[in-house]
């Protein structure tokens, strides 16, 4: 019989967070994640998959000093606007009121990503079908050029691109990401790109953000709690591995930060970089190890390892490549499982357990999702 979840005689609150349409969301877990970090009474937190950096944002509106680091530069953007941010929002309105005064050109996200209305079709010309409409990409080229002639310091950059990103995540034609796109325009395509300033806020402690590896960074970062959210990868067999790497779903907005005009490939025109060949992580590899385990079971016990740190909160779905079996194991092997906190999509229950292997079963069904509050071995 399943234990009361620890959450039963609690309201679960969590200051807003602001961020983009986004594949691997902890959105709706920050309650949940918040919850578990009270419960170990965590001062400073390293968020290592920060993704959109709506985590990161939640645990700096609670009070704590976040460590915020991923591989994408477009996180590194967002952590940078939110995390590092020491102005209202309205400071920065003369800059977001400049950009939107900018005039349209042509230039290389129009020739790419966009498309004429044609009666609603986004089926262009040339067989392929475009995120945007021109009229919102012209807009975007002439912004995008002027944030580098404005030649701004890290934070106001990343406000202003932070900004940008958001106005385009209000007019695209996609299915929230960038590897596919809709056959026929959305209605919000046809709206204005409209750019505003970001809910920025600032708090007392001094945060850092990085763009680096995990593993990287893991040797220099000590803190009382790591929140790590891998990929995973996908489970299902018959899905190319690289349509579940986020470089490529968000190839995109890495080039609006990078604004780097990399060569493109393929009908959804991703960057080189993103290739099979290029983009590779071991947290989204489909093999497995000369062990016999899947590369990323043996990664997450790895970073487990490296992770300077009491306690860590981990994520893992049922969806992903790691087995529950694999990461029962890798659990057990280093260190004590203090809480488990299990989320069924479809239902949309949460329940929370002890160590025991009922989250086995459950981790068979499609859509759970699990937070696991481990403590650590000794060193």
């Amino acid at each position: 019989m399943r234990t009361p979840s620890l959450f039963d005689d609690l309201v679960l609150d969590a200051p807003p967070t602001e961020g983009i349409k986004y594949a691997g969301s902890k959105l709706k877990l920050i309650p949940q994640i918040l919850q578990l970090i009270k419960k170990v009474n965590a001062k400073t937190v390293w968020d290592g998959f920060s993704g959109t950096t709506r985590v990161s944002q939640a645990l700096a509106k609670s009070g704590y000093r976040v460590i915020s680091s991923d591989i994408a530069a477009w996180s590194e953007v967002f952590g940078a606007c939110y995390l590092l941010n020491k102005k209202r929002p309205e400071d920065y309105q003369d800059l977001i009121d400049h950009l939107n005064a900018i005039p349209p050109v042509d230039g290389w996200f129009t020739e790419f990503y966009g498309g004429q209305p044609n009666g609603g079709c986004a089926i262009q010309p040339d067989g392929l079908k475009k995120p945007w409409q021109r009229h919102n990409t012209r807009k975007l080229d002439g912004i995008r050029r002027e944030i580098e002639v404005l030649n701004l310091g890290r934070v106001d950059k990343a406000v202003a691109l932070t900004s940008l990103i958001l106005a385009l995540d209000q007019v695209d034609s996609s299915l929230g990401h960038f590897v596919s796109y809709l056959k026929d325009w959305s209605p919000r395509s046809y709206n204005n790109l409209v750019l505003r300033a970001p809910d920025v806020f600032v708090t007392a402690q001094e945060h850092e953000v990085y763009r680096a590896d995990v593993f990287d960074l893991a040797p220099h970062i000590s803190v009382d709690l790591a929140y790590f959210d891998p990929p995973y990868g996908s489970n299902n067999d018959k899905m190319p591995p690289s349509r579940v790497r986020y470089a490529s779903y968000y190839h995109v907005w890495t080039s609006v930060c990078l604004h780097d005009r990399q060569k493109l490939f393929g009908k959804a025109r991703r960057r080189a970089d993103t290739s099979d060949d290029v983009a590779t992580s071991v947290f989204e590899d489909f093999r497995r190890d000369e062990d016999g385990r899947f590369a990323v079971v043996s990664a997450i016990e790895r970073l487990i390892k490296a992770a300077k740190t009491r306690w860590i909160i981990l994520s893992y779905s049922s969806g992903g490549r790691a087995t529950a079996v694999e990461m029962n194991d890798v659990l057990r092997r280093n260190g004590r499982l203090i809480e488990i906190v299990e989320i069924d999509y479809r239902k949309n229950v949460m329940a929370g357990m002890k160590w025991t292997n009922e989250w086995l079963r459950d981790a068979e069904q499609e859509n759970h999702e699990f937070l696991f509050l481990v403590e650590k071995d000794p060193a």
